[in-house]
């Protein structure tokens, strides 16, 4: 029976499906696709290394696209399609289809075809601007980082504008320069009488790392933010090799005042965040950590959080029963730090008395292009070349016969496919 929270939820990827044209060009086949997946970052002025918004800029790129595009690196989405829950809200990754119309495309001599083919052009927002559109922005003071300096850990608490309890609909924290900031976290201080140095009466808001965009939470969920709270930036700069000054900001998306959300969304870090990593040179390693749910409950999304030897992290749910269930695995890269949100409808289920369990593999070898000294012992830490184990979850609990309810739907849909 508790199976069944999860049997709803396990489909192939929600990307139509495409017969691999015989004769595939630009306009018509490729385009397409790169205004989907890629164009998001690679166009002029963003943080992609070359522009692919014309055939042109496209064109000495081809077999470059295929070699990325074959091996899964680009676009940026690294869940394991073979493991568990598909179907997620943010999804940019290619089909087995779209890939392999790209791949016969490069072999076929990179086509143009014609202009008539070609779709309409996309309007993207200017690098750097809000995803979300924010009702209130708090910004965190300026932050000068040195040239040449050791990595700075610290906080910064800065009032609000809100003056009356509202719940947080869409968040998300805009790092000034992206060079400096290797991660930021957000905490709401909600005891009005801790002076302002004082952090020890806080709630989790969001977390920024680079290439994390905003958390829209699902519909009917929502994080209260408490009338007069203020905002605890809490940052991790590194030096770049030039001075340079950071002013991060944070935006919030509000429900309309005197609104109330069916469901409180919450998060927070699974596994092991600093401590107790034993990463020994020249070897693979695995880590675990676990949580116990004591509500039924679904989970919303999950990022996983390790550094540059960090290359694959696991989700499973062991129930109650003692059974289990792998929810996903995902492979990582440190340079694109991605949350994975469900759909609506794929959101894993799970009964009171589940224990989430969060597997986190390390490679300190040769092998892993991201190890810069496979020759040394790595433990765990805050500074970039320390390593960390723990994955970002989110979820909502649920009523016992709001649990009961989501489990006869999910049987009902079960069977009617």
């Amino acid at each position: 029976m508790l199976l069944l929270a999860l049997a709803a939820t396990v489909m192939v990827p929600a990307l139509a499906a495409a017969a691999v044209p015989e004769n595939p060009t630009f306009h018509k086949d490729i385009e397409p696709i790169l205004q989907r997946s890629c164009q998001v970052c690679h166009r002029p002025d963003n943080m992609a290394p070359m522009s692919l918004m014309s055939y042109q800029e496209t064109r000495p790129w081809a077999r470059s696209i295929k070699n990325k595009v074959e091996a899964r690196e680009m676009p940026p989405w690294h869940i394991d399609p073979k493991v568990g829950v598909q179907g997620f809200k943010n999804d940019r990754s290619l089909s087995n289809d779209e890939v392999a119309t790209i791949a016969r495309w490069v072999d076929t001599g990179a086509p143009r075809g014609n202009q008539e083919d070609a779709p309409a052009p996309v309007e993207f927002q200017e690098f750097g601007a809000w995803t979300i559109d924010p009702d209130v922005i708090v910004s965190s003071p300026p932050h000068t980082v040195p040239a040449e300096a050791g990595d700075w850990w610290g906080d910064y608490i800065v009032p609000t504008s809100i003056s009356t309890d509202r719940y947080i609909q869409a968040i998300q924290t805009k790092a000034g320069d992206l060079r400096v900031v290797h991660h930021a976290l957000t905490y709401a201080v909600t005891d009005p009488e801790s002076p302002l140095n004082d952090s020890s009466s806080d709630a989790f808001l969001n977390e920024y790392a680079v290439g994390k965009n905003a958390d829209v939470y699902p519909d009917g969920t929502g994080r209260l933010l408490e009338a007069d709270a203020r905002v605890r930036f809490s940052f991790h700069y590194h030096s770049v090799g030039e001075e340079v000054t950071d002013q991060t900001e944070l935006g919030l998306v509000l429900y309309p005042e005197g609104f109330e959300p069916d469901h409180i969304l919450y998060s927070r870090q699974l596994g092991r965040v600093t401590g107790e990593l034993d990463i020994p040179a020249g070897q693979v390693t695995r880590h675990d950590g676990y949580t116990k749910m004591y509500l039924p409950g679904k989970l919303t999304g999950f990022q996983p959080h390790m550094h540059f030897l960090g290359t694959r992290q696991c989700l499973e749910l062991i129930y109650p029963t003692g059974s289990t269930e792998m929810i996903n695995c995902a492979n990582f890269d440190f340079n694109w730090h991605i949350v994975y949100n469900y759909e609506n409808d794929n959101q894993p289920v799970y009964p009171a008395g589940t224990t989430l369990h969060v597997i986190s593999y390390h490679d300190n070898t040769e092998a892993n292009r991201g190890n810069h000294d496979a020759k040394n012992w790595t433990g765990g830490g805050s500074r970039t070349v320390d390593e960390m184990a723990f994955g970002w979850i989110s979820w909502f609990d649920l009523s016992e016969d709001e649990y009961k309810a989501e489990l006869e739907a999910r049987k009902a849909k079960t069977d009617n496919e």
